[in-house]
């Protein structure tokens, strides 16, 4: 079983020929609400596959978090970790998309009243998972005090640190794994993405967009490179990735074997609009890799 502690969001979507500059106005080509957020993201995409997958989480007592809850429902994810908010309306992330590329404002609303009493109150279930998947959406409290709970049960952490400004270097020494993409890498530690690398052998893996992932395994830098792909929308890639690394891990691949599955994945992910659109099932991704050895 893994367990997903994070954010649920409603994505409200734009899309558009150009980005407005600062005072700017100009014409869109579609609008759309599509359930998202990274947390819920992550458990759609580790559940396609067909992982295990129990969500704790929080929305808004509003219509927004029963279509994010029924949402979660539907793509096989147990929400008996969701709760719901009767103070604050449901986070949403405001998405504008161009040309492939993507720029996104996150308003959190409940996601931010996910407390470190509700993960005690999920402490039976965390002590069940195999692998617990965590974001930064959601209060930085609520980070330590599940990692501090983890490390008392033994429970293997993946954190994906998205958004980038709420990790602490502290956070490392609970980690099983860390996947920051290049950008956020040198944010976080203040290094070039070599030398960060070498100083987390086997736990920092970070993801190259198209080019792939890469990680240092101790002796030498592994580079697992990307498929090729028709970009649709990149908007759920990453989160995709992390869901896709996550059941690898927990199913038993060896680390190269893990990043490669969460690459080919993530490739599948990008071919279809919407954050958790194209995130595939467990077949699609095995032949994309059997499709890419011949």
């Amino acid at each position: 079983m893994i367990t997903v502690v994070g954010s649920i969001n409603m994505d409200l979507v734009v899309q558009t020929d150009l980005f407005p500059k600062q005072g700017e106005t100009v014409l869109g080509q579609l609008f759309t609400t599509v359930p998202g957020g990274k947390g819920a993201n992550q458990a759609v995409a580790t559940a396609r596959l067909g992982g295990n997958v129990h969500m704790v989480a929080n929305v808004g007592n509003d219509g927004f978090g029963e279509e994010l809850i029924e949402n979660l429902i539907v793509n096989s994810v147990d929400v008996s970790g969701v709760t719901e908010s009767t103070e604050v309306a449901s986070g949403i992330a405001n998405i504008l998309l161009s040309d492939g590329d993507n720029r996104i404002i996150v308003v959190p609303g409940a996601n931010y009243e996910l407390t470190p009493a509700c993960i005690d109150e999920m402490k039976e279930t965390i002590k069940k998972s195999r692998l617990v998947l965590l974001q930064l959406e959601i209060p930085i409290p609520t980070i330590k005090h599940t990692l501090e709970i983890c490390a008392e049960l033994n429970v293997p952490v993946l954190l994906n640190p998205a958004p980038a400004g709420g990790f602490q270097k502290e956070f490392m020494t609970y980690l099983t794994y860390l996947t920051p993409n290049e950008t956020e890498c040198e944010q976080l530690f203040g290094l070039d993405m070599e030398a960060a690398l070498e100083s987390y052998p086997n736990q920092l893996i970070v993801t190259l967009g198209s080019a792939g992932a890469r990680y240092f395994d101790g002796k030498k830098h592994i580079i697992v490179e990307g498929f090729k792909t028709e970009v649709v929308d990149t908007t759920g890639a990453g989160d995709t990735f992390n869901g896709a690394f996550a059941y690898a891990i927990v199913e038993g691949f060896e680390l190269t074997e893990a990043v490669k599955f969460a690459n080919a994945a993530a490739s599948l992910s990008v071919e279809k609009f919407g954050a958790q659109g194209g995130m595939p099932a467990r077949a699609d991704v095995e032949l994309r890799l059997v499709s890419e050895r011949r």
